[in-house]
């Protein structure tokens, strides 16, 4: 079966690097499917939970910006703002960063304010770290 060389990074760490067989992305003009043989593409990606299939089963991951891009050579290469592994999640300290911000956004005289986008940008990625972590949580485990 054919794969794909898949790789996402932030600027702090690779997050995740292996040979996969699909991967499911967010994108700003919605969720794409990358398959084996896919045509070259570069894209925007938005807040959201990100499903790769490898020969593991699948594995999750919350992305929060950044962009892809599939090169021709059955390659995938995200770089994103933030993204992190399901399993790695810390879903008490995401709610605790949620609520921290959320506490802040009420204390910003207009909605013109800077700090207004900034907080909303970190409540929507703690948002989405509860989610994808949440999910992850309820599923079965799989075992390496």
């Amino acid at each position: 079966m054919a794969t794909l060389k898949f790789k996402i990074v932030t600027p702090e760490k690779t997050v995740y690097e292996n040979d996969i067989f699909q991967v499911s992305i967010p994108t700003m003009t919605g969720e794409i499917t990358i398959l084996p043989n896919h045509i070259p593409l570069v894209s925007i990606l938005k807040s959201g939970e990100m499903k790769v299939v490898d020969k593991l089963g699948e594995q999750y991951i919350a992305v929060a910006g950044g962009f892809l891009e599939v090169k021709g050579n059955n390659e995938v290469v995200i770089l994103a703002d933030n993204a992190e592994r399901a399993e790695e999640i810390d879903i008490t300290r995401a709610e605790e960063a949620r609520q921290r911000a959320e506490e802040q956004m009420k204390q910003v005289k207009t909605v013109q304010d800077i700090d207004f986008a900034k907080l909303q940008a970190v409540i929507d990625r703690e948002m989405n770290r509860i989610r994808v972590g949440k999910k992850y949580k309820k599923l079965p485990q799989q075992h390496s």
